[in-house]
Formats: structure tokens, C-alpha cells, sequence
């Protein structure tokens, strides 16, 4: 049992002294999408790793794709799709087996901290996956079909919009009508919907483990 002393929680009654990151709740998110149709994309050209000497959260989307936005004079490559201004929005799609690569939470900060709150892609890596639930982002997981089809529907249409409903857990291009389905954990579910790190759901229940604490063997 963890003593009422425990430096954790200040004795129950004082306020954690951990910096904790805030985010947006996510509910519906109706936007514009941005398209990467490339597969493999890994962590490395997500966030390049001369990039993560920060130790704070912020910023790194100054640096999300630098070096396929960014030439070796650091000028825009006009052709990425981050650069051209026809695309915009909270959504980016992505192809197949996005976030591969090594482990570094610095790639969904970079995503988050650019502006989007939903990756979309036919398959992720899961170290990625568990990062962007973590960080805010809402990863989507659709079929390739239905990949195939949000990528159409955006070069269709400048500006095309897309519904993400996370509570029905249904992703829909507005043009058309079509839907799909997407899973995700109830608990992550819940710690997006409600703006929720790990460490604020444990302070959102703290009078609950207090009463664990308290009682006998409560581990029995």
C-alpha cells in the first residue's frame, strides 16, 4: 500500500508536482484533410532525430517532415503536400504502416504540436499507435478500400471535408456519404474525449484510490 506520505500524490490532499501536457478533447472533428500516400513512413522522417534535444513538448511541429518539407537551403519544397496551400486541416492520411520505425514519443509530438488531432492510415505501428493515443492524437485505422477512397475524395475536391466521431467510433467522407467503423480502447477513448493524460485520469479518480487506500487488505 502506498503510504499516505507517498511524494506521488502530496499526502492525498496536495497537488501532484508533475508537468503534465494539456490537450484538446476530442469528440467530433469535422475538417479538411491533409494526404502523405506514402507507406513506411517511420518516426525518423516523422521527426528527424537531430531534432529531439528538447525536452519539452512544444515546438516540435516546427520540424514535423523537415527534411521532405524542407531542401538542403531549408527552403519548401513546393511538392510536399504540408507545403502546398490547397491542403489543410486537423486530419493527415496516411499510408500504409504509418509510424514504423524506433520508438520516439517525438514523433506524436511533432504531429500534435503541428495541429493535427487524427492520423488516418490502413495500418500503424503499434509502439506509434500507443504514442498518439497518449499524446492527444486519435489514430484511425480504415481498410485499404476505404484508404483509397478518403485519398480520392480529397483530390476531388479542394477543401474536401471529413467527420471523425469518436464516440460512435465512425470515420465519413462528407461528400459522399460513406462511413466506416474504427475500434479503439474504451479507456483511451475516454481519456481523449475528455482532454485526459494518463496522469490527470489518475488525478480524476484520486477520491476513489483514497477510499482503496483506506480500506483493509485492499489487495484481498
Amino acid at each position: 500500500m502506498l503510504p499516505n506520505s507517498s511524494p506521488l500524490w502530496g499526502g492525498w490532499e496536495g497537488p501532484l508536482n508533475i508537468k503534465k501536457m494539456a490537450y484538446d478533447k476530442f469528440t467530433k472533428l469535422t475538417s479538411p484533410a491533409v494526404p502523405l500516400p506514402i507507406e513506411n513512413v517511420d518516426t525518423d522522417q516523422i521527426i528527424p532525430a537531430r531534432f529531439l534535444k528538447a525536452v519539452e513538448r512544444k515546438g516540435f511541429g516546427d520540424n514535423l517532415f523537415r527534411d521532405w518539407r524542407y531542401d538542403k537551403s531549408n527552403q519548401p519544397i513546393a511538392d510536399f503536400p504540408l507545403n502546398q496551400a490547397k491542403y489543410s486541416g486537423k486530419i493527415l492520411v496516411g499510408g500504409k504502416n504509418f509510424g514504423s520505425g524506433s520508438s520516439r514519443e517525438h514523433a506524436a509530438w511533432a504531429i500534435y504540436d503541428y495541429g493535427f488531432r487524427c492520423v488516418v492510415s490502413s495500418f500503424f505501428a503499434d509502439i506509434f499507435q500507443g504514442n498518439a493515443l497518449n499524446n492527444g492524437i486519435l489514430p484511425v485505422v480504415v481498410s485499404p478500400e476505404f484508404l483509397e477512397k478518403i485519398f480520392a475524395a480529397i483530390e476531388a475536391a479542394n477543401n474536401a471535408q471529413f467527420e471523425v466521431d469518436l464516440e460512435n467510433q465512425k470515420f465519413t467522407i462528407c461528400a459522399t456519404g460513406e462511413s466506416t467503423g474504427f475500434s479503439i480502447n474504451p479507456y483511451k477513448k475516454h481519456c481523449l474525449a475528455n482532454g485526459l493524460d494518463d496522469i490527470d485520469y489518475l488525478v480524476s479518480i484520486k477520491e476513489e484510490i483514497k477510499k482503496f487506500e483506506a480500506s483493509p487488505n485492499p489487495l484481498h
